[in-house]
């Protein structure tokens, strides 16, 4: 991938987008393609092929896609399904018609087995049933890991690359309470807790599940070295974690002296904790080169940071 290669950056604007957009940037890559969803719907194959057509990417990132939390997904698993499948389909068609050089997909550890060995590894994938409360994501999500693999042995490229990160957090996080994932929901409840006075904030489940997390701009480094490194990768998936993994418990109690939350923490049993672990063996990937670096306690400080930016800049509004 030369400086001025033409890069399409799907999805720029979300969480990894942003991280990906100033990874490129500082890494000097200067010819990159962006698109919003008003000016291009990833899910129309018109759409996509006429883009592709026009623009000639030669590599890809394909970090747009519908997520949100357990609740979301709880709600509207057949629109999780369909958006996420719809997209992936149409773009790996139209980066194997116009032949990219190198695309680059993003599944999600929520695709393991609901009850699996830890920490998981890349052969764990289909040994076992998902998680019921992100089951239509968690399938999309399986189909294109294996989509990349089956592109690249019928059509004999190296085109697809397939790479499996855990949950990710960072500055550009979704905060709606609605759809949010657990670290960014906790940083709105706390910061909200605390600028009202509230004794106390009850969390969901029993907080002993225990999670891996990973800095957007860690997976978006990642992703780079991927791509920059894309003709010494095997034909499968790699995982892209930290190999570290805290309690909800734990994390809340972190997210909370960050924040200056100085109340109780209150666990409501009633709702559901989702899977017990989720932690992956990242030893593959890590072992061509890659490190993360930005532990928790500073990811949280800087994803909060940001928050506040934007919540001053909301009320000024």
């Amino acid at each position: 991938m030369y400086k001025d290669s033409k890069i399409y950056l799907a999805g720029h604007t979300g969480l990894l987008g942003t991280a990906l957009m100033k990874r490129l940037m500082s890494d000097g890559y200067s010819n990159m393609i962006r698109r919003s969803h008003s000016e291009l719907e990833l899910t129309d194959k018109n759409s996509v092929f006429d883009f592709f057509s026009t623009e000639k990417p030669k590599y890809v990132f394909l970090a747009a896609g519908k997520v949100g939390g357990i609740v979301s997904n709880k709600s509207y698993p057949a629109e999780y399904l369909h958006v996420n499948l719809a997209i992936q389909d149409n773009v790996f068609e139209a980066a194997q018609e116009y032949e990219v050089s190198h695309l680059i997909f993003y599944g999600s550890s929520c695709s393991y087995p609901k009850v699996c060995r830890q920490p998981m590894k890349e052969e764990y994938l289909l040994t076992g049933l998902t998680e019921e409360t992100s089951e239509g994501y968690a399938i999309a999500k399986i189909a294109g890991v294996i989509g990349c693999r089956v592109y690249n042995q019928q059509y004999n490229v190296n085109r697809f690359i397939a790479l499996i990160p855990n949950s990710m957090y960072g500055p550009k996080d979704n905060f709606n309470i609605k759809n949010s994932h657990v670290l960014s929901a906790l940083i709105r409840r706390f910061h909200e807790a605390k600028i009202n006075n509230a004794e106390s904030v009850s969390l969901w489940g029993s907080g002993k599940p225990r999670r891996e997390f990973i800095f957007s701009e860690d997976v978006a480094a990642a992703s780079v070295f991927a791509m920059e490194n894309a003709d010494h990768l095997e034909n499968s998936p790699y995982n892209i974690g930290t190999g570290v993994d805290y309690s909800v418990e734990k994390l809340a109690g972190i997210t909370a002296r960050i924040v200056g939350f100085e109340g109780e923490i209150l666990w409501d049993m009633s709702k559901p904790d989702g899977a017990q672990r989720k932690l992956l063996d990242s030893s593959k990937f890590m072992s061509l080169g890659w490190k993360p670096t930005i532990g928790i306690e500073e990811g949280l400080r800087r994803t909060y940071e940001w928050y506040q930016e934007q919540s001053v800049a909301q009320a000024a509004m």
